[in-house]
């Protein structure tokens, strides 16, 4: 008795089956087979990976997200990455509240704790892009940051800014860059850093135009009064100041850094004992101006209320201070108006 040989297509089958048998009998399906890990690189520590990606990563972020970094290798640097839990996440984050340095401005450690799971996501996004975890595997991502409290920076009236302006002007031991300063950031409302970057070659002194590069990696030109654009361009060159330089300058022509804003404004709270109860800073600055915009579009029927962070790259409405010599204080908030003078 002869047999007829089973087709190719027939024993393809009947391997096919067998196997589904097999993984049924073991509780499993096709699907586990395809979600299975592929073959990755070896997990690093976290002291050894932060370096990675520090450099991997822009100077604001280096800055924003170093010191928690710093804290991480501090405590998991032995660690791999794919070894600490959403847990043990949540436990870090409550260790750096309960130890954070308590200042005058401490909002219980609020900041620390969104800065450092800010942070950690980073980090860890960095390793789903290296291919070092899976998405579902990163454990940030399963911690929310708590929830961001209102700030308490707010516009102060005219007759207080002018006192702030004529503290600046009448004390320390550099009153033209203080002035010089304080002019800057009443006019272009731009923030600490965008005023330290400024270069001799970002000003464009026939159209009275500055260039800003700001937070985030934002660039915009903004318009200035010829007041204060003939202070910057004595001021870089009294200073010798490079062009592509920084242009805020000692009189020594050393460049500024943030610890002048820090020693003026200290400086201010000793003779203006609000300045110091309130914590008063440059940043306040930005909400006078932006104040200012609310009231000019209010005053033509426009939209009154606009959030602060709309006006980030106002330049169609260029706030200016009326003219006068850049060795007295600046014009208060009262004394801002549009256009160019």
């Amino acid at each position: 008795m002869t047999t007829t040989p089973a087709s190719p297509a027939a024993s393809q089958q009947a391997a096919v089956d067998a196997a589904l048998l097999i993984l049924e009998r073991m509780g499993l399906s096709p699907d586990d087979l395809t979600a299975a890990p592929r073959q990755r690189p070896a997990v690093p520590t976290f002291a050894d990976y932060v370096p990675v990606v520090s450099a991997a990563v822009t100077g604001g972020t280096r800055r924003a997200y170093g010191s928690s970094w710093h804290r991480v290798t501090g405590q998991w640097g032995a660690r791999r990455l794919d070894e600490p839990t959403p847990s043990e996440i949540r436990q870090l984050v409550a260790y750096v509240k309960a130890h954070v340095v308590h200042r005058r401005n401490a909002r219980g450690g609020r900041g620390a704790a969104e800065n450092l799971i800010a942070a950690l996501r980073c980090l860890y996004r960095h390793a789903e892009d290296d291919g070092l975890i899976d998405e579902r595997d990163n454990p940030a991502r399963k911690v929310g940051k708590p929830r961001r409290l209102p700030s308490t920076r707010r516009a102060v009236a005219d007759t207080r800014l002018a006192e702030i302006n004529q503290v600046a002007a009448t004390t320390g031991d550099d009153p033209e860059l203080d002035t010089l300063i304080l002019r800057l950031h009443t006019e272009t409302a731009c923030r600490r850093g965008g005023a330290l970057a400024l270069r001799p070659q970002d000003l464009d002194t026939e159209q009275c135009l500055v260039l800003l590069r700001e937070k985030g990696e934002t660039v915009r030109w903004q318009p200035v009064s010829p007041t204060l654009m003939a202070g910057l361009v004595r001021h870089a060159g009294e200073r010798h100041a490079p062009p592509d330089g920084r242009l805020l300058r000692y009189a020594d022509g050393r460049p500024i850094t943030s610890r002048r804003y820090d020693h003026l404004w200290t400086r201010i709270g000793r003779h203006l004992p609000w300045v110091r109860t309130q914590q008063i800073s440059t940043h306040w600055i930005r909400h006078i101006v932006f104040a200012c915009v609310r009231v000019a579009i209010a005053a033509v029927g426009g939209q009154a209320e606009l959030r602060p962070a709309l006006f980030d790259s106002l330049s169609s409405l260029p706030l200016v201070a009326e003219p006068r010599e850049m060795g007295q204080p600046p014009a208060a908030a009262g004394q801002l108006r549009h256009g160019y003078h």
